[in-house]
């Protein structure tokens, strides 16, 4: 009854004509802004965090909690059309996304991403609503060791992740790795692999790698083919709406992915990022039905999947913040900031003295999700009109988005040149075949490793036995052995290849 009577203050709350009109305001300027290539929701957020200044507290987190859903989709958006991940959780969506829409089935795709989405929204909006208290429990379980236990578990996942040869994937997670080293010791706070370039001091930029690698070497390497070959899929776009067929694929890895975000996006960390890419790992794992594309090839539950995932996350990465007052990601470190503006101390102590707030920002969530569906699907047609317009006129468009974008990040056109200089590294990587999705994992996921490990190595005193005799730690080690030895078993390895050879 609790539960009933607190989501009705909630809803009360939502419902009132001044937050609806926020929250649409935050979904629509979060879609528009998601969409242009390079901006994601941490960048979105901060650019349009001064418009809710001079709003009450509890709009003002209604409207960004808006704008963070819109730019999420917005991500998706440019990931399944142009290549182009918008931010982190898109990198997954890119692999098969970007394959449907140059077979024509970009309509199918972008459905499946919003419908999703939204199906994985309301199911994380209720966990949040239900279990927010006692899933704390869980997260509070968590210490250094179990953290980088579980990104280890992430970074083999990304081996059977990648397409392709096992070797270019691990030499891909390890360049990746490399790459994360960039930039400021956590511990000593001196500057490593900068070559006394004061912009390397902070680290190489992921927007920068993301855009250069996805977006610009995908340019290249269409330019670099004569026109009649080049890719344009404005002749075969096949239908709007997903089939039947794709209904019934679909639904299952929604619902998988639906659970694991849920669970994962509790965890300060990255949870809701790793919940993605672990959901496309387990959707490549089930056996493909007869008749059913390949993943790399265009598989709906490759979309599917991780969207669901990285929504179901979002929400759910609420709950450290709101119950801990602890930021999971880099996204509700900016709503700390929002709440300290407007004099909330975010902790245990929201849901009881403010419990309006509270509630009504959960109750927020559903209607922000409801919003975006609404929004969204009636504008799949008016996004595919995009892949209509001559290849002359799109690259350049891209290009400039771009390079808008990642200067936009730090108003620096050093990150210009970085996006320029990893768009001939993509190039080289599609010449060379090589699947540059573990190489971003690696990168987002190594200094996240190295400062767990460190951290816990500092706890024990230097001890490494820590790492197993910790059960969650050495539970989730057992899994990464286990899949490792999965992976490299003969008969495994040869059915793996075979799923990816070239038409």
């Amino acid at each position: 009854m609790d539960l009933i009577n607190n989501l009705s203050v909630g809803f009360g709350v939502a419902f009132t004509a001044q937050n609806l009109v926020y929250a649409f305001v935050g979904c629509l300027l979060g879609t528009l802004i998601g969409v242009l290539p390079g901006i994601g929701p941490v960048a979105t957020i901060a650019m349009l965090l001064p418009a809710t200044y001079a709003l009450p507290p509890v709009a003002a987190l209604i409207m960004l909690a808006g704008i963070y859903y819109g730019a999420q989709y917005g991500g998706s958006t440019t990931a399944i059309l142009v290549n182009l991940p918008g931010e982190s959780s898109s990198v997954v969506t890119v692999i098969d996304g970007y394959q449907m829409a140059r077979k024509g089935r970009a309509g199918p795709a972008l459905a499946a991403a919003g419908l999703g989405s939204f199906f994985a929204g309301c199911v994380g909006t209720l966990i949040l609503a239900a279990f927010a208290p006692p899933l704390t429990e869980l997260a509070f379980k968590f210490g250094p060791a179990e953290y980088f236990s579980l990104m280890i578990l992430g970074l083999i996942g990304a081996v059977v992740l990648a397409s392709g040869s096992l070797l270019k994937a691990i030499t891909m997670i390890l360049l990746g790795l490399a790459l994360g080293l960039v930039g400021t010791d956590v511990n000593s706070g001196v500057a490593r692999y900068s070559f006394d370039i004061p912009e390397l001091t902070d680290g190489i930029g992921f927007i920068a790698i993301a855009m250069g690698v996805f977006g610009y070497g995908e340019i290249i390497a269409n330019l670099a083919v004569p026109d009649e070959e080049r890719e344009v899929f404005t002749s075969e776009v096949k239908g709007l709406w997903p089939t039947r067929q794709d209904f019934k694929d679909m639904t299952p890895a929604v619902l998988r992915g639906t659970a694991l975000g849920s669970a994962l996006g509790i965890l300060p960390g990255g949870g809701a990022l790793l919940s993605a890419f672990a959901a496309y790992t387990i959707e490549k794992k089930i056996r493909l039905k007869s008749g059913e594309v390949p993943f790399g090839k265009g598989n709906i539950r490759g979309v599917a999947g991780p969207e669901s995932a990285n929504n179901a996350g979002a929400q759910t990465s609420f709950i450290p913040l709101l119950t801990l007052g602890i930021p999971p990601n880099a996204v509700m470190a900016l709503m700390v900031g929002a709440m300290t503006i407007h004099n909330i101390q975010p902790g245990p102590q929201v849901m009881t003295s403010n419990p309006e707030l509270f509630w009504g920002l959960i109750a927020s969530m559903w209607i922000g999700n409801l919003m975006l569906i609404v929004l969204n699907l009636p504008m799949i047609g008016v996004w595919i009109k995009l892949l209509t317009i001559p290849y002359k006129w799109l690259f350049p468009s891209i290009v400039l988005f771009c390079a808008v974008g990642v200067y936009s990040e730090n108003n620096n056109t050093f990150d210009v040149w970085m996006v320029a200089i990893f768009g001939i590294v993509g190039y080289a990587f599609v010449k060379l075949k090589c699947e540059p999705a573990p190489l971003l994992l690696g990168f987002i996921l190594g200094p996240m490793m190295e400062e767990n490990l460190r951290r816990a190595l500092l706890l024990s005193r230097g001890d490494w036995s820590v790492f197993v005799t910790r059960p969650l730690s050495a539970g989730l080690l057992v899994a990464t052995a286990a899949l490792l030895v999965l992976v490299l078993l003969p008969s495994v390895k040869a059915k793996r290849e075979e799923a990816f050879v070239e038409d």
